[in-house]
């Protein structure tokens, strides 16, 4: 094993963040091995890394579900979502679901999701008599839907990496984000009627219906401005970004749930999550640039041809790999680290590149909710106060629903690429 992956390895299990250890591993190994052409150009990879045009489009993404957030969307959201379903057993459980869907087309993010939804919901549910820790897990659980929505900031990240059109992805992740949030669902109906969890006394009026509708139906339309752009030819995915910033802006001033005043907070915060995002970016394009020169890709794609040339065996082996993988690290780094390395196999096995995107998209964003070191995971702990432990416990129903659905969507390529075709996108 090259020397730099020994020290990236030790430095992140004492504790470094993987962001600084991806970085660190490298130059510690061009320093000890007297490798000073390397070590001097390491930094310029590094900027290089990030000084791409179509990673502008990630700040300007997280800024739009900031703006969101900020301007009470989220509200019209969760209260859509009450008036269609929350009569059902479970009702409350199933807006928490329904509201995920419905925020991962303006957000992106699993954290984001945690902590705008969670706040609300996590108390609600419980004043209506549902355990906390319960309440907890169906919104760690459902927080994985947003990054396979779109927008997705790690689609973005993926597209620059393995040179695939950000317009056919996220087509591609509306099918089996979808197809995820309906198999939550269904386990929640399971569970709410084998435990008679709560629901509301009466249907929303056709009044309701229709105000909360209205309420939500121009905040709905961002992913349809986003997709339809891009699928018209009007803006480019990184354009499309900024059209989200401003429609974002334009609705949250329009119905004064939003401030001039705020703005300087909102910027604060975007900034600091997207310097966060790039600099890990920075690090891993580093280390995958390390690794290409090292020749790990191509040895770890020989060994992998050399164990089988089966594309399903090779799926069964990566979704494995990318589960753990996940588990440990974010899915932004990870895809990062991997994507070089299992790309020359999986096209060297003829599998659609799309298709992968979604599987590896999604497998990794399970990480989130997974132990040890799942951020979405910590991110519900710290809203709810609710131990990670207990979470993951009464999790386990609802990890079995999106193991299922993974399997779906890896061995059956037209849930991901329907959709990407019927708009045009050469998949």
């Amino acid at each position: 094993m090259p020397l730099f992956i020994i020290f990236t390895i030790v430095t992140a299990l004492i504790g470094v963040p993987i962001v600084f250890a991806l970085a660190f591993g490298p130059l510690l190994g061009f320093s000890l091995q007297g490798n000073a052409a390397l070590l001097q150009i390491s930094l310029q990879r590094m900027f290089a890394g990030i000084n791409q045009f179509p990673l502008v489009a990630v700040p300007l993404f997280i800024l739009a579900g900031e703006i969101m957030n900020a301007g009470s969307i989220t509200h019209r959201l969760v209260r859509l979502a009450q008036v269609l379903i929350g009569h059902c057993r479970g009702g409350l459980a199933h807006v928490n679901i329904l509201s995920s869907i419905l925020f991962a087309g303006l957000s992106g993010s699993a954290v984001a999701d945690v902590s705008a939804l969670g706040s609300m919901l996590i108390p609600a549910m419980e004043q209506d008599g549902y355990k906390r820790s319960f309440a907890t897990a169906v919104t760690a659980a459902s927080s994985i839907i947003g990054p396979v929505i779109p927008p997705s900031i790690i689609m973005i990240v993926y597209a620059y990496i393995m040179n695939v059109s950000v317009g056919a992805l996220f087509a591609a992740g509306f099918i089996p984000g979808l197809l995820m949030g309906v198999g939550l669902m269904i386990m929640t109906a399971f569970i709410a009627r084998k435990h008679n969890l709560p629901k509301q006394e009466s249907r929303a009026t056709a009044r309701e219906v229709a105000h909360a509708s209205f309420e939500g139906f121009f905040p709905l339309l961002t992913p349809v401005i986003i997709l339809g752009g891009i699928l018209l030819g009007i803006v480019s995915p990184t354009e499309a970004a900024a059209v989200a910033v401003v429609y974002a802006l334009i609705l949250s001033l329009a119905i004064r749930s939003l401030k001039v005043g705020d703005l300087a907070k909102i910027l604060r915060r975007s900034a600091g999550s997207s310097a966060i995002i790039l600099l890990m970016i920075g690090s891993a394009s580093l280390f995958g640039w390390v690794l290409n020169i090292a020749g790990v890709p191509q040895s770890l794609a020989r060994l992998v041809i050399g164990l089988t040339d089966n594309a399903a065996v090779f799926l069964i082996i990566a979704n494995i790999l990318l589960l753990i993988t996940g588990m440990f690290l974010d899915a932004g780094p990870a895809i990062l680290i991997l994507g070089p390395i299992l790309g020359p196999t999986m096209l060297g096995l003829g599998i659609n590149p799309v298709h992968f995107a979604v599987i590896m998209c999604l497998n990794l964003t399970m990480g989130l909710a997974t132990p040890p070191f799942g951020l979405a995971l910590f991110a519900s702990s710290a809203v709810s106060g609710v131990k990670v432990e207990t979470i993951v416990r009464e999790m386990l129903p609802f990890y079995l629903v999106q193991g299922v659905v993974l399997l779906l969507i890896t061995f059956c390529p037209v849930i991901s690429l329907t959709l990407p075709r019927l708009l045009g996108f050469p998949v």
